[in-house]
């Protein structure tokens, strides 16, 4: 990849592990932003060179992009904070919002010849039932649902505008939900895989979602990285699924046995503020909660036309995923073997 130097936020988490990894395995050299202390450093690759800081250290942001003169710097954006409580979070926002324009200032100011945010198809609104979504011109934060989506839609923003306006070379990333193996996090899909592994979920409930595998994602965001078009977005989904279909596969391969009937949404959905309390009270995600019921009802049904002919994503099959996420929770002892 020649005199090109990736520097990556967020490569502490599933995603930006991911992106790491592949592009250590191309040979590339990477420069890695990452919080001070992190549990995640232990695990890196040697080849990865770290700055220690956050998003709204300047300082620290300074180092990351302080880099030879010879150099040809691609960003890859993909650190942020998740969050499954609709209400405002000061801190939410900073990160989301705050750090990226902080990234975006730093990619004006150095030069940078590539920057690929990653931002979410949460970002994007909702279309009727019937309607496939697809990419937005303009993210308007008042037309999503949850803050997360509202602060992704700010960001995003931010970074197209600053492709339309001081022309910035920038792709934008919209992945549906993210799961696969190797996540540490215990993301909310995750988390909900184990506890059907364990067979500790004896019904389904009804409703549909959209996930697409970390690692089939951050190969796309490695090709966007090269190929991706100035101020253009790129959906990066798998298609809808059935919540039904993810319990059935989850219980196959775990070998544990199949729900024993399923609840209507409509019927469940009184109940999901009783899934926020107990999230709060055990600090912990919560798999089932107001935001995850409305996630289930809305319309899932993204396309990913776009970023499959001018990128070639390809999204590999749920089971597959499924079968890996499976194989790696048992590895580290998180459920037992069949």
């Amino acid at each position: 990849m020649g005199d090109e130097l990736y520097l990556l936020t967020g490569a502490a988490g599933l995603l930006g592990g991911n992106i790491l990894v592949q592009l250590i395995a191309k040979g590339a050299r990477v420069r890695a932003l990452v919080l001070p202390n992190d549990p995640a450093l232990a695990n890196m690759p040697w080849e990865a060179e770290i700055i220690e800081g956050d998003l709204l250290d300047g300082a620290a942001l300074d180092r990351f992009f302080a880099v030879p003169a010879d150099s040809e710097v691609i960003v890859i954006h993909a650190a942020s904070i998740v969050t499954l409580d609709p209400r405002p979070n000061e801190k939410v926002r900073a990160v989301n919002v705050d750090g990226t324009r902080n990234i975006v200032d730093r990619c004006l100011r150095y030069k940078v010849k590539k920057l690929v945010y990653v931002s979410s198809t949460g970002a994007i609104p909702e279309l009727p039932r019937a309607q496939a979504i697809r990419e937005v011109e303009r993210y308007d934060s008042d037309r999503v649902i949850g803050y997360y989506a509202k602060t992704k839609a700010m960001a995003t923003d931010l970074v197209l505008q600053a492709a339309r306006e001081h022309e910035l070379n920038a792709s934008v990333v919209c992945p549906s939900g993210i799961f696969g193996p190797n996540d540490y996090g215990f993301g909310l899909v995750t988390s909900c895989l184990k506890m059907v592994a364990r067979g500790r979920l004896r019904i389904s409930i009804g409703g549909t979602f959209n996930s697409v595998d970390a690692r089939d994602l951050a190969c796309s965001i490695i090709v966007c990285a090269q190929r991706g078009r100035r101020g253009e977005s790129y959906i990066m989904a798998s298609r809808c699924y059935t919540f039904g279909q993810l319990m059935d596969a989850v219980c196959e391969e775990a070998g544990v046995k199949k729900p024993l009937f399923t609840i209507p949404l409509w019927l469940v959905r009184p109940f999901a503020g009783v899934g926020t309390l107990y999230g709060k009270l055990a600090k912990q995600p919560a798999w089932f909660s107001r935001y995850t019921v409305y996630n289930l009802m809305r319309n899932n049904n993204f396309c990913a036309e776009k970023a499959e002919k001018e990128l070639g994503f390809r999204c590999r099959p749920l089971n597959e995923s499924i079968a890996d996420t499976i194989r790696w929770l048992r590895q580290v002892g998180q459920i037992g073997s069949n």
